[in-house]
Order: structure tokens, then sequence, then C-alpha cells
């Protein structure tokens, strides 16, 4: 018990770290649409943009840049970084100064329990899914989904509906009973890739909140239906600490 405790404490330190980087998360001011600037300026960032087949073009000072998907480049103390959603393409804007990183203390964790950690088991759909699921800017965008982690709890059987990356890692999102009062609206939880009989475990300790926590300009999904779960699950992240009032 002291062991696993050590490791959550040590992972709740990098998960502060990776957070409040210069560039990370909580620095996000801006996500812009170039569907929203047909002119191709977008707000408080120099040059002009278009795009450009599986790219977007950058035209600063008489020089053009083409930026892929997830391409990043720094403009002064800020990061640019490209991303495409079904079809359309955007430019995020990380700013070290933003206020939502700079009045940053921290992330409400539970402290570790041990009933929290149990075995799961994945089953795999028999062909990929997607569904459509209303994301946190009010649109609705494809989720994918590759199979279902079911898990016990206190006796009671739970299934999530869950993404799986290209490395095996499981991804769901969910809400619980606590979701909008205790904890956040809804949280992340990953999971290692499965073993041969689809193995792994379900670490609710680790239920993370998603990006747009830190910040109002990410897109994160909403669970998709089935994966609110009927129980308070009392683990994890549960909120950003509130600052201390002076």
């Amino acid at each position: 018990m002291t062991d696993a405790a050590d490791l959550h404490k040590q992972w709740h330190e990098e998960r502060i770290a990776a957070v409040s980087a210069p560039q990370g998360p909580l620095a996000l001011v801006g996500t812009h649409w170039l569907a929203d600037h047909p002119e191709g300026r977008l707000p408080a960032i120099p040059g002009q943009w278009r795009e450009g087949g599986d790219a977007l073009v950058h035209t600063l000072d008489g020089q053009e840049t083409r930026l892929g998907a997830d391409a990043s480049v720094p403009l002064g103390e800020r990061r640019l970084v490209v991303i495409v959603r079904e079809g359309l393409w955007a430019v995020r804007d990380f700013d070290p100064a933003a206020p939502t990183r700079t009045a940053f203390t921290g992330i409400d964790l539970t402290p570790y329990d041990a009933r929290w950690s149990v075995e799961g088991r994945f089953t795999a759909y028999d062909t990929a899914r997607e569904i459509r699921v209303e994301t946190a800017d009010g649109i609705e965008r494809g989720l994918g989904l590759a199979g279902e982690l079911t898990f016990t709890l206190d006796g009671q059987e739970h299934t999530l509906k869950v993404t799986r990356f290209a490395d095996g890692r499981l991804w769901a999102v969910f809400a619980d009973a606590t979701s909008g009062s205790g904890t956040f609206r809804f949280r992340f939880l990953y999971a290692q890739a499965p073993d041969a009989d689809g193995r792994t475990t379900v670490d609710l300790n680790r239920a993370v909140l998603p990006n747009c926590a830190f910040a109002d300009h990410f897109i994160c999904p909403f669970p998709p239906p089935g994966n609110t779960l009927p129980v308070a699950i009392e683990a994890g992240e549960r909120n950003l600490t509130a600052p201390v009032a002076v």
C-alpha cells in the first residue's frame, strides 16, 4: 500500500508539472478555426493562413511555411500548433502568460485507495465504431470506439466504451454520480494495453480532468451514451484547486 501511495504521489507531481508547463494545457489562449477567418488573419497571430491540401500554409514577411496536422511553430515565448478535426483546420495559441496558467494553484486529488484499482477486461468490437457526441464547444463530432472495458466495484459490474490508441492503450470519457458536484462534469480514464486475454488494470485513482477543465479553448468530447456510471467514483482528480482568498 505504501509503495502504491508513493507511486500515486509521484504520478500526481508529474501531472502537475505537465499541465502547468510553460506551453502546457493551462497556457492555451485560443483555438482559431480557419473557417471562421476566411481572410486568413487569425486573432493576435501575425501573418496570413490558408489551406494548402494536406497542410496549412503560413505566410509571414513574404515567406511561406507549410504546417501539417500537429505541427508546431514558436512565436516568441508562445507556441502555435496546427490541428485538423473532420477536415476543418485550426491553429492553437499557447501563451505562458495565460491567466489560466498564472492563476493555477493545483488540482484537488483524492488520496490513493486500493479499492479503486481493479482488474478489467477489454472486449473489442468486431469492427471499430464512430458515434457523434457533443464536445466542449457545443459542436457534435465523431468519437471512435474500439470496444468495451468491463470491471467490478463492490460486487457490481460496470462497462465503459473505450477508444484504443495505436500503442494499444485504452481511453474512456466517463461521468459518475459525483460529476458536476464533487468532481468536474466528466473525466478521462486511461488503461494500459490489455494482454492477449483482454486483461488490464482499471485504476480509477488515476481518473483525470479533461483538458477543457484547464482552458476553455479545448474541444474535449463528452461521455458517449452508456459511459455515465451510476455510482460515486470518489477517486482521482476532482477539480482545479480554488485560489485562496486574500
